[in-house]
């Protein structure tokens, strides 16, 4: 799971729910990717986007 985790950490869609007071997954994922994020089955996530900065500095130039 920490794997999982630290990858997850720095993904764009990876945010933190004032609701639940913990960070999730903003992607709507279906009930089997759920299941895989879960369980921590989840390899190569394809949403995975990471949380750059200066992405679109880098776009721009």
């Amino acid at each position: 799971m920490a794997e999982r985790n630290a990858k997850c950490e720095r993904c764009a869609h990876y945010v933190y729910d004032e609701e639940f007071e913990e960070y999730t997954c903003d992607v709507d994922l279906d009930e089997d990717e759920m299941e895989k994020f879960m369980t921590d089955t989840f390899r190569d996530c394809p949403y995975y986007d990471p949380d750059d900065e200066y992405k679109i500095v880098k776009h721009q130039m």
